[in-house]
C-alpha cells in the first residue's frame, strides 16, 4: 500500500506545528495528499449541572476556541505554502470530541500523524492511546521536541511475532522501502519459526527490503527501556511496533512496553493495532 493520503491533527500549539511539518515532509516524499483536521472543542459541564451553559462560562470559552482555531488554520496554511504543497492539501474543521473525530477520519487515510500525549495539554488535544485503538489504521506518533529531524532513513522494527506487530510492519512497508537501513529487533521473544525475526525478514525481502535481524537478551519487563536505549545508541529515526493491549474488557489498558514507549519516546513511532 502506497502512502497517498495522510491525515494530520492540527491545533494551535507548537507541537502541532512540528507534527504538521513532519506530515508535509512525508507527503512530499511519497507524493501524497495532505488533509489537516481541526477540531473545535465543545464545552463540558460537570454531570451534576442542570440547565443550559451560562453565558459567563460560554463566552470566554468560545472566544478561546475562536483564537485557537484561527491560529491552527494559519499555521496549516503557512506550513503547506512554505513546502509548496497548497494544491495537494486540504483543511477540514469540525467540532466535538477530538479523539473520536480524528479516529473516524483516520479510517479514510493511509496514515494519521499525531503527537505524543502531554499530561498538561489542553483538553482538546487527543488521546494517542485511544486513537491508535479506535482508528483501525496506522498512526505516526511524533515526540515532544523543539525541532524536527528527517525520519525514515534508519528504521527499527520492534518484533514479537504478534498480530499487532505484523500489522504494523505491513502498514510501514512504504516507509521501509525507502529507508537506508532496516533492523528487526526482538526482545526475549518466544520461539516462532527458525529464529525470531527471520521469517518477517524473509517476507520483507520479497518487497526488496533488506532487513538485519538482531536480538536483545533482556527480560520482557525491561523491553520498553531496552528498545529506547537501542534506538538512542544506534541513531535510529523511526520505530515501528504493534500497539498491544493486554485486556480485552478494557482495551485501553496497553501492555507495559507500549505504554513505556509512548510515554518516553524521543523519535517518531509508527504504531498499529
Amino acid at each position: 500500500m502506497a502512502l497517498k493520503n495522510i491525515l494530520v491533527h492540527v491545533t494551535e500549539t507548537r507541537q502541532s506545528e512540528l507534527r504538521l511539518e513532519t506530515a508535509v515532509a512525508l507527503c512530499v516524499a511519497h507524493d501524497a495528499h495532505l488533509t489537516g483536521l481541526i477540531v473545535r472543542a465543545m464545552p463540558v459541564l460537570p454531570a451534576y449541572s442542570v440547565g443550559p451553559i451560562p453565558d459567563m462560562v460560554l463566552e470566554p470559552f468560545e472566544a478561546q476556541q475562536d483564537a485557537a482555531i484561527a491560529k491552527a488554520r494559519e499555521t496549516f496554511d503557512t506550513v503547506v505554502k512554505h513546502a509548496g504543497w497548497t494544491d495537494r492539501s486540504s483543511c477540514l474543521q469540525t467540532e466535538g470530541n477530538a479523539t473520536d473525530i480524528v479516529g473516524i477520519h483516520a479510517r479514510y487515510a493511509d496514515l494519521t500523524v499525531t503527537g505524543q500525549d502531554m499530561p498538561d495539554e489542553d483538553q482538546w488535544e487527543i488521546s494517542t492511546v485511544d486513537l491508535i485503538l479506535r482508528s483501525g489504521r496506522p498512526v505516526l506518533v511524533t515526540p515532544h521536541g523543539t525541532e524536527n529531524k528527517p525520519i525514515g532513513k534508519r528504521i527499527v522494527i520492534a518484533w514479537n511475532a504478534s498480530r499487532e506487530a505484523a500489522r504494523a510492519v505491513a502498514d510501514a512497508v512504504p516507509l521501509l522501502e525507502t529507508a537506508d537501513s532496516v533492523e528487526i529487533l526482538t526482545v526475549a521473544p518466544q520461539s516462532r519459526g527458525e529464529v525470531p525475526g527471520v521469517n518477517i525478514a524473509k517476507h520483507l525481502a520479497h518487497h526488496g527490503i533488506a532487513a538485519e535481524v538482531k536480538r536483545l537478551g533482556v527480560s520482557e519487563t525491561d523491553a520498553g527501556e531496552a528498545l529506547l536505549n537501542y534506538i538512542e545508541n544506534n541513531n535510529a529515526d523511526l520505530l515501528v511496533m504493534g500497539a498491544y493491549g493486554h485486556s480485552r474488557l478494557r482495551e485501553f489498558v496497553f501492555g507495559g512496553t507500549t505504554r513505556h514507549v509512548l510515554r518516553t519516546m524521543t523519535i517518531p513511532v509508527l504504531m498499529s493495532h
